[in-house]
């Protein structure tokens, strides 16, 4: 695997085996910063990228043959980044019954501002775009550091994180950061307890809808504990995030 560089480009062409994904991850992280992008903006760019590959990897060659994935960077005189994903397969993508993830174009868009897919029958291209610092998306830069409002006790085969006081907007980063980082990235089974969650909870919306798409992304469901009727029971339904989690009762 060798490195393709030029003036804000970068790009590297790899065997399409899952082994490989890591190094990937750390090689484009490492442009990324020398780009001048932030750690949060670094963060959802490599979401959406590790996501677009691993679809490559998984569903684009058949198990007996090889196959390779490019991956194309370019940071624009706009300030916005583009990452082009591509691949010569012809995918193959078992039904959504099936399949333990079947979220990941929702993931990708989650974490950039816009996804483009050209599927063609010699191949596919991922198209994603993210403007540093825009505020549209799941995540955005924050202004500050900001105190934090998250516990977390790691249980038997599983990790509680009990949230208290508000969670507003430039928060999210930071606590989206700490649970999946109890998480292990979503591999880990999560309860999130939001009793003494305060009325200020924008941050939390946003940081538990990346929660549950990196969950999904590993084969889990975020279990999330909530009054009946309490202020984030009713900020998470009309964010539409209960259809990704499971709302249950705090008892």
């Amino acid at each position: 695997m060798t490195d393709q560089l030029a003036d804000h480009h970068w790009g590297v062409e790899f065997p399409a085996r899952p082994g490989e994904l890591a190094a990937v991850r750390a090689r484009l992280d490492s442009w990324l910063a020398r780009e001048g992008l932030s750690e949060d903006d670094r963060y959802d760019l490599l979401i959406a990228v590790n996501e677009a590959a691993s679809n490559a990897v998984e569903h684009a060659y058949a198990s007996a043959s090889a196959g390779t994935v490019h991956i194309d960077a370019e940071a624009r005189p706009d300030g916005r980044v583009v990452v082009v994903v591509a691949d010569h397969g012809c995918w193959h993508v078992p039904a959504p019954t099936l399949s333990t993830r079947g979220r990941g174009l929702l993931l990708m868009r989650e974490n950039v501002d816009e996804v483009l897919v050209d599927r063609q029958p010699d191949g596919t291209t991922v198209t994603l775009v993210l403007t540093p610092g825009r505020r549209s998306r799941g995540t955005f830069l924050a202004p500050s550091t900001p105190p934090d409002p998250v516990q977390v006790a790691a249980r038997d085969g599983w990790v509680e994180v009990v949230v208290l006081g508000d969670v507003p907007a430039h928060a999210a980063p930071a606590v989206r950061r700490r649970i999946l980082t109890a998480a292990r990235g979503g591999t880990v089974p999560v309860v999130v307890d939001l009793r003494d969650v305060g009325e200020r909870n924008e941050g939390l919306i946003r940081s538990l809808r990346a929660v549950a798409d990196a969950a999904a992304a590993a084969g889990n469901r975020v279990v999330v504990r909530a009054p009946e009727d309490g202020h984030a029971r009713r900020a998470l339904v009309a964010a539409g995030v209960d259809q990704v989690i499971d709302l249950v009762p705090h008892g």
